[in-house]
């Protein structure tokens, strides 16, 4: 009786022990293995962008196929404002099919630099990471690790949370001061998602797009929008209005330490789908996806196009005067 009563207790020893072995490495390896060994996966959610007091909210729907193809769709849900970021095999592009035309990028993207929304960079973050901590709670298995935003230096770490099937359920990138500025909400996921042969095409992509953001056409700027953000010892030194064929341009100057040019002007949407060659990266600003180089900034907003440049500014302050410019309502 006795040995049986020994055996029992070993047992159960063992059972206990082998339930506390599934620690943090065993985690992210298994992590790893559900991203790489899925050839496809589609994801929904919602994006908050966290400007000071202001919450820009994003529709999100990101598809993936094995070879790096991606789609990425960003709708606002202020305005219905709809953009699409596409890789296949022709290059990087971002769709704005309001407008009827897409930016095409020679980049790198979206491996050089975090993603919020790619399960691929989420992970590349957490494995690059050898200071980063670990929690497991009731419902999540919570990484927090470093992230690499070179445009945002603010935006120093990630807190994401995995459920017990290691599902991305939330992502909070955080700033120097732990404050959240980006949360992305993930709904839905889909590891063996199937995608037809047209889903990644540039074209299709143009034609199937349901454009539900109006863009009226606008001939006049009843109002200039000033950036919030000015470096220091830098201001505004003139202001001139042209008028262009089908409509007008506003061009502001600032002088000073840091000068730079600020273009506000009409838009309108093309007959034809027109591709432009860009040199740039995309970027994220607040309510929209822009083109960053190393000396601009350009954008499109509510039917109006904005561009900056500069010789002093760097990439960053570049990036900052942009963020500040906003022509749209928010939602607290």
């Amino acid at each position: 009786m006795k040995k049986i009563l020994f055996s029992c207790l070993i047992i159960i020893s063992l059972m206990l022990t082998g339930c506390g072995s599934y620690n943090e490495k065993d985690i992210l390896k298994d992590f790893e293995k559900r991203i790489e060994n899925s050839k496809s996966y589609y994801l929904e959610g919602e994006m908050q962008v966290i400007n000071n007091q202001d919450v820009y909210k994003y529709d999100v729907k990101v598809s993936y196929q094995e070879k790096d193809f991606f789609r990425i769709s960003l709708k606002n849900q202020a305005n219905n404002h709809e953009q699409i970021i596409l890789k296949n095999d022709d290059g990087v592009y971002v769709l704005t099919p309001s407008l009827n035309k897409s930016f095409k990028f020679q980049s790198e993207w979206p491996y050089n630099n975090s993603q919020v929304y790619l399960l691929q960079s989420i992970l590349m973050d957490i494995k690059e990471d050898d200071d980063r901590e670990f929690e497991e709670t009731d419902n999540y298995y919570v990484f927090t690790a470093k992230v690499n935003y070179p445009n945002n230096r603010r935006l120093c770490k990630q807190v994401v949370y995995l459920d017990k099937k290691l599902n991305v359920k939330e992502i909070h990138v955080l700033n120097e001061n732990n404050n959240p500025e980006i949360k992305m909400i993930f709904k839905e996921i889909d590891m063996k998602a199937v995608f037809d042969s047209k889903h990644f095409s540039l074209t299709e992509n143009m034609k199937t797009a349901i454009v539900d953001e109006q863009v009226s056409p606008v001939m006049k700027i009843e109002d200039v929008i000033f950036p919030m953000f000015v470096p220091e010892n830098t201001h505004l030194t003139s202001q001139d209005v042209i008028a262009k064929t089908n409509g007008e341009r506003v061009i502001l100057t600032f002088g000073g330490e840091k000068p730079f040019v600020l273009i506000e002007e009409t838009v309108s949407v093309k007959e034809e789908f027109t591709i432009i060659p860009t040199h740039g990266e995309p970027e994220l600003l607040v309510d929209t996806i822009g083109v960053v180089s190393d000396n601009s900034v350009s954008w499109n907003s509510n039917g109006m196009g904005y561009y900056i440049a500069s010789e002093d500014l760097t990439k960053e302050e570049l990036i900052q005067v942009a963020r500040s410019i906003s022509n749209i309502p928010v939602m607290k």
